[in-house]
């Protein structure tokens, strides 16, 4: 099977008569690029089906030759897997954050993407479809842990990396989002946990060794996220999923940063700590009505029949000849 990418999405609508047909440039990390040309990744197998049937050729690269791909020819369209794209004609493609949801956009960074622009709007939800929707994933992912859930009077803070700096999509560095929750955490516990896929450096290691010796509330630990997500009062992170995976739980969050899922969550406010913790401890949001919404109404859901619909639906939505 002949195989290219598809372009980055170009703001103008692109002309769909061309002299030769388009070609889908996929790059893609060794492991999946081996996964999607073996016809064995699901996504990537309805992707190739879409876009040959809108006559564009296919061909594989491993994204560590993207540099090679400036400029791209006017036919030539990339997309990548979870990176930013090599021209004004790539598009990006990242799971939405369990299997088998996914999205295309423009960008790497997902509170850039459409979603994170879109409106959530509760009422317009058919309750019963997200009550049911919601509760299929409960057990499927977690396995019954979602009907056991409490507030033990703790706030769960997954740290993510580099928390010593401060990056622009960032209210504060993580380090500070941790001091300010302990300044602000009304008499509960924080229990703060390490992500065991980051690298810690000393530096790290020691600005928190410091806090728990400062702070006899605070206790810092590594995974178990499952038992906190039943057990805390509610989740404080700067964009970690995890804060995503607590919506199943009904457990609120507050954000630090940007990310696409902020909708039913609480904003840090930095001149206004004090009330955004208030307002997070308070917030019962529908949390069954967003999961639907934000799951099955805007993402690909890659399991279902319209799933090849929706894939050209984003193609055409960024200017691609569909």
């Amino acid at each position: 099977m002949q195989t290219q990418v598809l372009s980055r999405v170009v703001r103008t609508p692109m002309q769909r008569v061309m002299k030769r047909h388009p070609t889908l440039r996929l790059c893609l990390e060794p492991l999946l690029l081996e996964s999607a040309a073996a016809g064995e990744h699901n996504f990537i197998n309805l992707i190739v089906d879409v876009v040959e049937n809108a006559r564009f050729r296919v061909e594989y690269c491993p994204s560590t030759e993207l540099e090679l791909f400036k400029p791209v020819a006017q036919d030539v369209f990339t997309l990548t897997h979870m990176k930013h794209p090599p021209s004004g004609r790539g598009l990006v493609f990242r799971r939405v954050y369990h299997y088998p949801f996914w999205q295309i956009d423009q960008t790497a960074e997902r509170w850039d993407w459409d979603v994170a622009w879109a409106k959530f709007d509760p009422p317009d939800v058919p309750t019963r479809e997200a009550q049911r929707f919601s509760g299929f994933w409960k057990k499927r992912l977690f396995d019954g842990a979602c009907d056991h859930v409490e507030q033990a009077g703790y706030i769960y803070v997954p740290l993510q990396g580099r928390i010593r700096d401060h990056r622009s999509f960032q209210a504060c560095s993580p380090l500070e989002m941790l001091r300010a929750t302990l300044r602000h955490a009304n008499g509960r516990r924080v229990v703060a946990t390490l992500h065991p896929k980051e690298n810690y450096d000393a530096a790290d290691l020691a600005a928190l060794e410091a806090l728990g010796e400062a702070h006899s509330h605070l206790e810092i630990g590594m995974g178990d996220m499952v038992e906190h997500l039943q057990r805390c009062d509610f989740v404080v992170t700067q964009n970690s999923g995890v804060a995503f995976d607590g919506y199943f739980f009904g457990k609120a969050a507050l954000l630090f940063a940007k990310i696409d899922f902020h909708h039913i969550a609480v904003r840090a406010e930095m001149d206004h700590l004090a009330a955004s913790f208030k307002a997070v401890a308070q917030h019962r949001p529908n949390f069954d009505a967003y999961l639907w919404w934000f799951w099955q109404h805007q993402s690909i859901n890659a399991g279902r029949d319209d799933a090849r619909e929706k894939i050209a639906a984003r193609f055409r939505r960024f200017g691609w000849p569909m």
